[in-house]
């Protein structure tokens, strides 16, 4: 496929708000994409060129990127910064200069979709002596034979800031479009709805679960064309990271037991980071952000090794651990261990963690995700030991209300975050926020929102990010609900979140600079309690949250995992019966 295709579709898809709109583009355009590419554009249309779990990553910096423009077009590199402060973006930049370049190489030829591809891998294996030319001559080259659209994307690829506003539920919704549209089902817009609404929904529910299982959108795209029984077959893969099952938010016991049912599976909700761990010839770890950990985490390994011996994929929820005084540390004393790429065993001796295994998907090499929890349940028991640093975690099965809120203050007594809620015969289903699990915290309350924008300080805090937008999901799309600029430490020896740590977290994501105000790309995920949600026209949610207040860095947060604005109606709801 012409790359040149692939950039008229996104130039598409960016020229509209609309989500129908953008579907119906998307719908067209895979009607055209070969199969042997699919799997090349799929990612291209999240605008990676490597997978989500790949800790590969291009590093590719603003600096390099002016100089390989100004390589390719020959127009000064100040003339080009110059562009760059007025429109905020390099894509626009690259496609406003190489319009006018005024050097042409006897060698351009059209781009394809492979090119690009094979292209940008490639910058991520460039390394040692040299390898900054190497890195400036190869995206040079690829700039030199691009037109001005090509030259827009290709260098927001580059910058992993795509800026089309499509999330993954567009893709998939593209994905059903297509099918449906090639099965002879036609969609009324003026109605919004389809010939037949039950196969659609069928469809929607189908891919959706395809895609959490699989994790691999395209194999999902290709089997579609094969239709429904074919994607019910994608299965987990031991080794390939999924989607973990998310729990719905319940307000007290009562609610929780008439979300899930009597009598539940009644369980410690514990203050750690959620970590899949697939044993088979090789162990690896992942975390909810599809993140290999394997590397990180010597000790939980060598735990695996010796005591764990089918082939199997378990859900665990994995806490720091005092030997000394037996009892769990804070998620922000382990955080660090998710991040360390170096001294990894002095850092396991100095700070242990306990693994806390509460559910099962795959067991003796055959998936169990669809059986009942309280079968799954007792798989796990038998595999799992119950050790000091591994172990099954603490389980009641009840109905009676008075030892579930015993239980509850139990939990709370050892500092744990407070109940979990199962339905005893229910399935897990990745990447679902079903009512089959809901969490029980405290009153007060809290969201995982993602951090989408921010301001430079002044007087003493400046050189810091301080104050910060915060977003939460609306069907897919990110939508903003305030800013969070207290609960911050000046001084890391203070403890908690610094203004110097999320500064550095976020200043390579900062996309656009306006006066103080900066625009970051959605990749940092943080934990915000306040007193009340508002409605407030001030924010694209409608919503406001009233004196907000970080907790924590949710690093083991992916943003496509962040709290939902359906979330938020229901806190705006029960506070209101409150």
């Amino acid at each position: 496929m012409q790359f040149s295709t692939l950039c008229d579709t996104y130039k598409e898809i960016s020229q509209t708000t609309k989500r129908l709109e953008k579907t119906a583009i998307l719908a067209a355009f895979l009607k055209e994409v070969p199969e042997r590419e699919m799997q090349t554009i799929m990612l291209l249309l999240k605008g990676r060129v490597f997978a989500e779990w790949d800790k590969t990553t291009l590093g590719i910096s603003e600096k390099l990127t002016i100089k390989a423009i100004n390589t390719a077009s020959g127009i000064p590199e100040k003339e080009i910064m110059t562009k760059f402060k007025e429109l905020g973006d390099l894509g626009e930049v690259a496609a406003a200069v190489m319009g006018k370049k005024t050097q042409v190489t006897l060698t351009s030829q059209e781009l394809t979709t492979a090119d690009v591809f094979a292209g940008l891998q490639k910058l991520a294996t460039i390394e040692g002596l040299g390898s900054v030319d190497q890195k400036l001559k190869t995206i040079a080259q690829l700039l030199s034979n691009a037109s001005a659209n090509e030259a827009r994307f290709l260098i927001r690829i580059l910058l992993e800031d795509l800026r089309i506003g499509i999330a993954e539920g567009t893709i998939r919704d593209g994905i059903i479009w297509w099918q449906l549209q090639d099965r002879g089902e036609t969609y009324d817009s003026e109605k919004n709805e389809w010939s037949t609404p039950e196969l659609v929904k069928q469809w929607q529910e189908t891919v959706q679960q395809a895609i959490d299982r699989s994790n691999d959108i395209a194999k999902v795209a290709l089997t579609a064309k094969e239709g429904l029984s074919e994607l019910e077959k994608i299965e987990l893969i031991l080794g390939v990271p999924t989607r973990v099952m998310l729990a719905q938010r319940s307000t007290d016991i009562e609610d929780a037991f008439s979300r899930v049912g009597k009598p539940a599976a009644v369980e410690e909700k514990l203050d750690g980071f959620r970590v899949k761990i697939h044993r088979g010839k090789d162990i690896h770890l992942f975390t909810r952000r599809l993140e290999d950990v394997t590397a990180q985490f010597p000790d939980i390994v060598a735990l695996v090794k010796e005591h764990i011996t089918e082939d199997c994929i378990l859900d665990c929820e994995v806490v720091g651990f005092d030997t000394k005084t037996k009892k769990h540390k804070p998620f922000q004393e382990i955080s660090q261990r998710i991040r360390r790429k170096y001294d990894i065993e002095k850092l396991a001796e100095e700070l242990p963690v306990q693994v806390n295994v509460f559910d099962i998907l795959l067991y003796k090499g055959e998936t169990v995700y669809h059986k009942p929890f309280v079968e799954r349940r007792a798989l796990l028991e038998q595999l799992v030991p119950r050790l000091e640093l591994l172990c099954p975690v603490t389980q009641i099965v009840t109905e009676d209300l008075e030892e579930a809120e015993a239980f509850y203050k139990q939990a709370l007594d050892k500092s744990f975050e407070g109940l979990m809620f199962k339905t005893l015969d229910a399935p897990y289903k990745p990447g679902s926020r079903v009512g089959f699990m809901v969490k029980l915290k405290p009153t007060l309350d809290t969201l995982d929102l993602a951090v989408v924008g921010a301001e430079w300080g002044e007087g003493k805090r400046s050189g810091w990010l301080t104050s910060f937008t915060v977003a939460c999901l609306d069907e897919g799309e990110l939508v903003q609900i305030g800013k969070v600029g207290t609960g911050f430490k000046e001084l890391e020896q203070e403890g908690g979140v610094t203004f110097a740590f999320m500064t550095d977290s976020l200043k390579d994501d900062i996309t656009h600079e306006e006066g103080r105000e900066v625009t970051v790309k959605p990749t940092l995920v943080i934990e915000v309690k306040f007193e009340e949600v508002q409605k407030s026209p001030t924010y694209s949610s409608g919503y406001a949250l009233r004196f907000p207040r970080i907790v924590r860095v949710r690093s083991d947060r992916r943003v496509e995992e962040i709290s939902t604005l359906d979330e938020v109606f229901d806190l705006y709801g029960a506070q209101r019966g409150r």
